[in-house]
């Protein structure tokens, strides 16, 4: 089992990490290669004389993850297709340790832990990040939607290597590009949280565009993958971009107002902040929230709106 959540940040902790995040104090290569010895090659000697990583190599990047999950969550065998979107881990557990404090604050403060909270990941990808970690760090039970089976088995294949997993997180294909909870939640299904890491580009040609422009800033050479992190088309881009898909993820959530006490999602850019607001007033959501993260200097933020009160929320109960 990995060690306690309540571990205390590091003083040499990263700006704007959560506290409880297991990943404040920066990465620990000794420690990390010992949990996944397949980690040590990439190493490289830093200006600084201490070891280091080439974060633009995508098997770099994803040899980091699996050391990761396994020294900090216990999590064996993770691996994603090639090209698949391999996510920075520290970031993502920002957001489920934000989205704790969100039920928290329904509660008087406290945690909540347990399977009896349910939250629904929409766009859980290959990776299956924030359900590994949720489970992991609070023992929340999951529902994870994709429109991708290819991403959808390269999951499943994580669960089924460690055990018990797939008894908490639960794996269904959406079916429809343009619906984000219709045919995902099932008629009296009840969720505490949904949380949604949007894809940012409206076109493939966008994110072929990004990455050309990222690479000859960075004086390197504009062939070189789309993103160092990875990503597949629906990964990276949908129709209307990450505010299209807010929209209606935002319209959608009417016909569940009753049955997710949060709705949540990532949102990358500020610019796109004044709409989503504006949306979620006309629909009169009841509370709207923007909780700011950040991991050293890249800035980051998560939406989270609810059609409960207060009292509503305090006695609300995702299962029977």
């Amino acid at each position: 089992m990995p060690a306690s959540s309540s571990r205390p940040p590091s003083p040499r902790s990263k700006p704007g990490l959560h506290p409880r995040n297991r990943h404040c104090g920066g990465y620990d290569f000794s420690v990390l290669v010992q949990a996944s010895p397949e980690l040590g090659p990439f190493l490289q000697r830093a200006k600084h004389g201490g070891p280091s990583l080439d974060f633009a190599d995508p098997e770099a990047v994803k040899c980091l993850n699996r050391a990761l999950l396994a020294e900090a969550y216990g999590i064996r065998d993770w691996d994603i297709p090639p090209g698949y979107l391999c996510p920075p881990i520290p970031g993502r557990a920002d957001y489920v340790h934000h989205l704790a404090d969100l039920l928290a604050g329904d509660a008087e403060g406290a945690l909540p832990r347990g399977p009896a909270y349910r939250a629904l990941d929409v766009g859980v990808g290959a990776n299956v990040i924030y359900p590994l970690i949720g489970s992991r760090e609070y023992g929340w039970a999951f529902v994870g939607s994709d429109l991708d089976a290819i991403a959808l088995a390269s999951a499943a294949r994580t669960l089924a290597a460690n055990p018990g997993l797939d008894q908490v997180i639960h794996l269904r294909r959406q079916t429809d590009r343009q619906a984000v909870f219709m045919g995902v939640i099932l008629p009296g299904e009840r969720f505490d949280l949904t949380l949604c890491n949007p894809p940012f580009h409206g076109s493939m040609a966008e994110v072929r565009e990004a990455a050309q422009q990222k690479w000859r800033k960075l004086g390197r050479d504009a062939r070189r993958p789309l993103r160092n992190f990875g990503g597949q088309g629906a990964e990276l881009w949908c129709e209307g971009g990450e505010a299209g898909l807010i929209q209606r993820m935002i319209e959608e959530s009417l016909a569940f107002r009753d049955r997710v006490r949060w709705f949540t999602t990532l949102v990358s850019s500020s610019a796109s902040l004044p709409a989503v607001h504006r949306r979620l007033r006309q629909v009169e959501a009841r509370e709207i929230r923007t909780v700011p993260m950040a991991q050293g200097q890249k800035q980051s933020r998560f939406v989270a709106w609810t059609f409960l009160d207060a009292q509503a929320r305090r006695v609300f109960q995702s299962t029977a």
